[in-house]
C-alpha cells in the first residue's frame, strides 16, 4: 500500500487524495512509513501487543492477590475497600486496578463472600379506592411564612374516595 501511494504521488496525485482513495487517512500512512520504512522494525506497538513489561505481575503475586481477596475478612469487600484496609496494616500487594484485573482474569469480579446478589424490584401494589376509608393518601408540604427562613409544615391525610367522588360529581 505504501508503494502504491508513493507511485500515485509520483504521478501527480496528492497524498491526501491517494489515501482517501484507499480508505485510510494521511496519519495512518505516516505511521506505516515510520513502522515499515528504513528506520522502523515493522513491529506492532499498539496497546495489547505481546511485549515484555518489566513491572507485570508474576504468577506468585497474582496468587497472593487472589488469596488475600478470598480471605474471610475481605471476601465480601470490593478491591476499592480491600486495598485501603491493607494499606492501614502497612501492606501493599498491588494497586486497586491490579486487584480488579486479577479478579477479572480469575472470574471472581462478581459479588464474593457474604455480599448479597441484586434483588428483583418489588412490584408496585395496585390500589383501588372503591369505597370510603379503603385508601388513604398523605403528604407533607413546607409553607413559607412572612419571616425569612421560617416554614410551617402542613401534614395532610386525605381519603382518596372523597377526592374521587368530588371530581366526578
Amino acid at each position: 500500500m505504501i508503494e502504491l501511494i508513493g507511485e500515485a504521488n509520483a504521478a501527480g496525485a496528492g497524498l491526501v487524495s491517494a489515501c482517501c482513495e484507499i480508505g485510510i487517512c494521511l496519519r495512518t500512512l505516516k505511521r506505516w512509513r515510520k513502522a515499515f520504512g528504513g528506520d522502523g522494525d515493522g513491529e506492532d506497538r499498539r496497546k495489547g501487543s505481546l511485549r515484555d513489561v518489566a513491572h507485570r505481575l508474576n504468577e506468585e503475586e497474582r496468587q497472593r492477590i487472589l488469596l488475600t481477596c478470598n480471605q474471610p475478612e475481605y471476601a465480601s469487600l470490593p478491591p476499592g475497600q480491600i486495598v485501603p484496609a491493607l494499606a492501614d496494616q502497612g501492606l501493599y500487594i498491588g494497586s486497586e486496578s491490579s486487584f480488579y484485573r486479577v479478579l477479572h482474569q480469575a472470574g471472581q469480579c462478581h459479588r464474593r463472600g457474604r455480599a448479597r446478589l441484586p434483588q428483583e424490584p418489588r412490584s408496585v401494589p395496585r390500589l383501588r379506592a372503591d369505597r370510603p376509608n379503603a385508601l388513604w393518601s398523605w403528604d407533607i408540604s413546607f409553607l413559607p411564612t412572612t419571616v425569612r427562613g421560617v416554614w410551617l409544615y402542613l401534614y395532610l391525610v386525605v381519603d382518596v374516595w372523597s377526592r374521587i367522588r368530588r371530581q366526578s360529581g
